[in-house]
């Protein structure tokens, strides 16, 4: 490797599972530079490889896992990849990442990235050892949920090896299915596990033995150590510790925004049974983290009685939230048994509980009759209930063939005002925050580049330290900023972000380790100028793959402008539809897009995206000088 270019392998592999083919591809040092890897190999590939339109279901979609130049390294957090795809939930760009094994195993095997293609005759596995790929038969494996799937490959391959795969969920090809990895971590939220599904894939096996490139090893080290340092000492790190993303659950009800019935309200009457407290001294009975990591966030707790008796299951505060307060349940007994459940069969927690609360309001307003859900009346609270509807989304009866599309097309298909508790953007569901107090987290959510997600803008803390009543141009520029850090930065470098998020790391040592490791110092102006370039593809994306965008689409649920909370400290909040406008118009005035939420040429033109722009107007899409 030359004096230039370290830091990456050079190599994405590519598996044809029609043909049963794979080869290695090159890149170059200008593709590096410009997209990183991650988020940004990935988005990139899909747009020059992927035909517009194509069927996000069909053989010929791209399924993409994609490390980065500091994924694995010796440094926070960083044993992490991304996993993207043409949705088949939203019909637009989607993607996730995955803490896990298989992130530093695909970089010590030599690959920056995977991209998978086609569809196998049958069910079948893909085993990657350093530079051999073999494509196995699966059929003895189809059917197995996570942990038993799990179990199976780790007793052929070994406990080193990195393993990703999909549930039943994935093989039913419900459309937000996840890629499963180390029995409950999950990435993918936009249905790529029923891309992975569609494709006869089980599973995805790596074993790597080589080194990761670094420029400078010892300064990666050396930098590293120092942060690892720095993450022990913050003053959150003990609670961080006990509590990890849980310790969110009580400050989120004291600030009225603790999803509840369907993200009716804000407040939860049994919130202080479900907490991260009675979570930590009640039910936690292990941790456990991902590669490289030293503020372990998977905390795992053991259901102590009732139906889900001895059921262990990881617990963060989103599947918490969505599988509790959401649905109007406060045993952590039966939350815990819910989780396991939604993780051993390859649901995404988040959508899966959106999905049933959506589920439980249709059956209560009389838009839906429990008859089509094979005689199940949902209802909050009503543990059972949720389990039988559960099933019935994944197997696809009566009206679980629609909901298992997500709650846009199933409100469609309702009609009369469903969409309004539809609480979705682009198709994705929204995760565990309610925002009738929070403009600025409305925002974040009505602008996720892969629909209604907190991972790219986590605003709803800093947003409260400033006032919810506060919405001026400042607060939209806080959230294209996290946009940038969060979205941009972590999602292509590729390593987690709860350090700088929950204890503080500074930010400043990024740069640095990604000079160490690749001999290139990108300041935080290039950064995120590289940022905002990935944004801009993806916008360009969905506008090409749609044909279309208007601000609508930028837009959350209209539950949050047209009904009122009726309970808690904030009663009779709700967002103005007025005030909404106006942040998205600073939105997209500060990204260089057009009212309608579509990049200008002049931007795209200065950010080096003028073909794409050029490939937009050939197709008929007029954009904005």
């Amino acid at each position: 490797m030359d004096n230039e270019f370290y830091g990456w392998h050079r190599k994405i592999l590519w598996v044809d599972l029609s043909r049963g083919k794979h080869w290695v591809e090159e890149i170059t040092p200008d593709f590096a530079l410009q997209w990183i890897g991650g988020r940004g190999f990935a988005i990139r590939i899909l747009w020059d490889r992927l035909e517009p339109g194509t069927d996000p279901l069909s053989p010929d979609n791209l399924l993409i896992f994609a490390v980065g130049p500091l994924t694995g390294l010796p440094l926070p957090s960083s044993g992490k990849l991304v996993v993207a795809s043409k949705s088949p939930l939203t019909g637009g760009y989607g993607d996730g990442n995955v803490g896990t094994k298989a992130s530093v195993q695909l970089r010590k095997a030599g690959y920056d990235a995977l991209v998978v293609t086609g569809k196998a005759e049958k069910p079948s596995y893909i085993v990657i050892n350093n530079n051999e790929v073999e494509i196995k038969d699966a059929s003895d494996l189809w059917g197995l949920d996570s942990e038993e799937l799990d179990n199976e490959l780790t007793g052929r391959y070994g406990r080193k090896a990195g393993m990703l795969y999909i549930g039943p969920a994935g093989e039913n090809l419900v459309r937000f299915a996840v890629v499963m990895s180390e029995k409950d971590r999950a990435g993918g939220r936009p249905g790529m596990g029923a891309v992975m599904g569609s494709k006869n894939l089980k599973a995805i096996v790596v074993v790597g033995d080589g080194d990761m490139p670094s420029k400078d090893p010892d300064k990666v080290r050396e930098i590293g150590k120092e942060a690892y340092s720095d993450v022990k000492k913050s003053p959150n790190y003990d609670h961080w510790m006990r509590e990890g993303t849980m310790g969110i659950l009580a400050w989120c009800q004291e600030m009225s925004v603790l999803p509840t019935y369907n993200f009716r309200e804000g407040v939860f009457e049994g919130a202080d049974k479900i907490n991260g407290a009675v979570m930590a001294d009640l039910f936690k009975v292990f941790q456990k983290g991902c590669p490289q990591c030293n503020m372990v966030c998977g905390n795992v707790g053991e259901a102590k009685e009732g139906r889900f008796q001895g059921i262990k299951a990881e617990l963060d505060y989103e599947n918490v939230g969505m599988l509790g307060p959401n649905l109007g349940i406060d045993d952590l007994n039966d939350i815990i048994g819910l989780v396991k459940m939604a993780d051993n069969l390859g649901f995404d927690t988040i959508s899966l509980g959106s999905t049933m609360a959506f589920a439980t309001e249709a059956v209560e307003k009389g838009l839906l009759d429990p008859k089509d859900l094979n005689g199940v009346k949902p209802r909050w609270g009503d543990t059972d209930s949720y389990v039988n509807l559960m099933e019935i989304i994944l197997k696809g009866e009566g009206f679980g063939s629609i909901l298992k599309l997500g709650t846009k097309l199933a409100a469609i298909k309702l009609g009369d005002g469903a969409i309004d508790f539809a609480m979705q953007v682009k198709g994705l569901e929204v995760s565990a925050y309610d925002a009738h107090v929070a403009h600025g987290m409305a925002l974040a959510f009505g602008t996720s580049p892969i629909g209604a997600h907190h991972k790219d803008a986590w605003y709803i803390y800093r947003e409260a330290l400033r006032g919810f009543d506060v919405n001026d141009r400042k607060k939209v520029e806080e959230i294209i900023e996290l946009q940038r850090i969060r979205g941009g930065l972590f999602e292509t470098f590729v390593t987690c972000r709860l350090p700088f998020v929950e204890v503080g790391l500074n930010l400043d040592y990024y740069p640095k380790l990604l000079e160490a490791a690749t001999g290139h110092y990108l300041d935080m102006n290039r950064l995120f100028n590289m940022a905002d370039r990935i944004y801009d593809l993806i916008r360009l994306f969905w506008v090409r793959e749609f044909g279309w965008w208007d601000r609508k689409m930028d837009t959350p649920p209209m539950r949050w402008f047209k009904e009122p909370l009726t309970t808690g400290p904030r009663k009779g909040a709700h967002l103005d539809i007025n005030v909404y406008n106006q942040l998205l118009d600073w939105y997209y005035e500060i990204r260089g897009w057009d009212r309608n939420g579509i990049p200008r040429k002049s931007t795209l033109e200065a950010r080096g995206l003028a073909n794409e722009a050029k490939m937009l107007e050939d197709m008929g899409i007029k954009l904005t000088p």
